[in-house]
């Protein structure tokens, strides 16, 4: 049985599988490859490679991925995010199509996985909660958008160069649009309606595989690669086979920005749809035996002619839709992969082109993020602003700047939230009645001469500064003259030295104003930060805030110190 590496513990393959279901799940295999095949040639001319690079993408990495994935049902594969990405990191040091853009991509996949083997090492799962939906739906969107414009090109008969940036691919588009051809855009039209209407009535169909075969069989009968329509030509036959990327080590550093970006990608995406389906369907999901397996799956890659595997959310939903719960199906969809590699390559020539780009085109579409925009707008227009800022730089400066500034904006807005946490007034019972981030706090006091204040995140150096202003604001607000001040610590998981030092400048503050402070359910770990920052002297800690009020509305209260407490 293999290891998890990162816990320790020992788990076994196909967790889940048993007699009863094993023919259902060897049925959502059959529907995994069915809907594979298509897509993974499509995205590999996406990234700018050969359809055998996302072929091969199917068979040994997606193999090691669910031998070692914690995730029962999370199906690892090249996607349309990561394809676009790699298209556009490579494309600026290599020209697509020749050896060294292949060899950058197989160099680019083995990065990815070493960073997600230290990412597991590191136990940094955790980084799938960092970048916000904002972020993510923006950057994807930009990506989606770029990807559509080449599947036009494609559907329409119009040559472009995919390898250029948005702007130029879509004046190119334009500029070319007198050479479209006929039959290319019927056969994506029809292709459309199929996939579009075919889904709408029976979701279970494999509708790509059928567009495909139907659009290739027209091709043959009718003669439509002598009369323009472009199709995919020759696919080499035979197995993966075992290799690794020469290059310097000048381009192998080039490589890593791009490799970051996709694990980071990965990681936001990918862990939280495992998290999902392990939620819905009541299994233990690891998130860094999850990343170790993508490291794994990454490394499988680069070594055998594939090219960088994320995380599949469509086929993830559509092996679910299938009754799949276990890795099983990602292995039959490797087996019949290879078996195509062995025997059917020649059945490959003749897909149009058009008819891959429909494919493509309609599985992109949700990718734009329409409803995921609208309902920014609806319910926060700053992070609408997030999403749309991501977008933008991500279609007309490229993705790797895009997924920098997605990163930024993900620190702008982590520190927005942070530096303006709950800082209220309590009453008796503990019920907030003032917020203290008010521009003009009503001047509540919990009882008389008494006010409890509650912070609600960490004391650090984001959120400092609102702190020592918030706890004076209370005092000088105050609708009668306060004499006691507590600070309820039960929200407070932290104290860095910025915090220390506001904390501190604060009880000075409340002393020159003759202001006894005090504190009230202290967690035991951020006691021990406040002692090592000599913060408590002087200074009473209360079990409760009760307490706090009890014993401040005595005479002697005031007498009490905190080695008494």
């Amino acid at each position: 049985m293999p290891t998890d590496h990162v816990t320790g513990r020992f788990t076994r393959p196909f967790a889940g599988l048993t007699r009863r279901n094993v023919v259902q799940e060897v049925g959502a295999g059959v529907t995994l490859l069915a809907i594979a095949i298509p897509l993974n040639i499509g995205y590999a001319q996406i990234a700018g490679l050969p359809p055998t690079a996302g072929l091969y993408a199917l068979v040994v990495p997606s193999i090691v991925f669910a031998l070692t994935a914690s995730s029962r049902q999370l199906v690892a594969s090249p996607d349309a995010a990561a394809s676009a990405l790699v298209a556009s990191s490579i494309g600026g040091l290599a020209v697509a199509g020749n050896a060294d853009y292949a060899t950058m991509a197989l160099a680019q996949a083995i990065i990815c996985g070493v960073v997600f083997l230290l990412a597991a090492v590191f136990k940094l799962g955790f980084l799938a909660s960092f970048l916000s939906k904002p972020v993510l739906v923006g950057f994807i969107a930009g990506l989606a958008l770029d990807i559509l414009v080449s599947q036009a090109a494609k559907m329409l008969g119009v040559p472009i160069d995919s390898s250029k940036e948005f702007v130029e691919k879509l004046a190119e588009l334009g500029a070319n649009l007198d050479e479209t051809d006929v039959w290319s855009v019927v056969i994506a039209i029809v292709s459309v309606l199929v996939l579009v209407v075919g889904r709408r009535f029976a979701r279970l169909v494999p509708w790509a595989l059928v567009v495909l075969v139907t659009s290739t069989v027209a091709v043959v009968l009718l003669d439509l690669d002598g009369a323009g329509v472009d199709v995919l030509g020759e696919v080499p036959a035979g197995p993966p086979t075992l290799t690794w990327p020469v290059l310097d080590w000048a381009t192998w550093f080039a490589l890593v920005p791009s490799a970051l970006a996709l694990v980071l990608v990965t990681i936001a995406e990918g862990l939280l749809v495992a998290r999902a389906y392990a939620e819905r369907h009541g299994y233990r999901d690891e998130p860094n035996r999850d990343l170790f397996a993508f490291g794994l799956g990454n490394l499988a890659a680069g070594a055998s002619g594939g090219y960088v595997i994320g995380a599949s959310a469509s086929r993830t939903a559509a092996t679910d839709a299938a009754g799949s719960r276990t890795q099983l199906p990602a292995v039959v969809a490797a087996i019949g992969t290879l078996l195509l590699l062995l025997f059917g390559t020649a059945l490959l020539a003749d897909i149009p082109s058009p008819a891959i780009g429909a494919v493509v085109a309609v599985a992109v579409v949700p990718l734009l993020g329409a409803p995921e925009f609208l309902q920014l707008w609806r319910t926060s227009r700053f992070e609408f602003v997030i999403a749309a800022v991501c977008f933008a730089v991500t279609l007309f400066v490229g993705a790797i700047p895009g997924i920098l500034v997605a990163f930024v904006l993900a620190l702008i807005n982590l520190a927005r939230r942070a530096a303006r946490p709950a800082l209220d007034v309590l009453a008796d019972d503990d019920r907030p009645t003032d917020s203290l981030l008010d521009p003009a706090p009503v001047g509540s006091v919990t009882a008389p001469g008494i006010v409890v204040v509650r912070l609600g995140a960490p004391l650090f150096f984001a959120n400092a500064s609102s702190f020592a202003d918030a706890v004076k604001a209370a005092v000088e607000h105050a609708r009668s003259p306060v004499r006691h001040l507590v600070l309820d610590c039960e929200s407070i998981t932290d104290v860095d030295i910025t915090g220390a030092e506001a904390f501190a400048s604060t009880r000075k503050w409340l002393t020159e104003h003759d202001v006894t402070l005090g504190l009230s359910r202290v967690r035991p770990e951020v006691r021990k930060r406040f002692e090592r920052f000599q913060l408590l002297d002087g200074v009473t800690v209360y079990e409760t805030n009760r307490d706090a009020v009890a014993r401040n509305t005595r005479p002697s209260a005031t007498d009490e110190t905190n080695a008494q407490a």
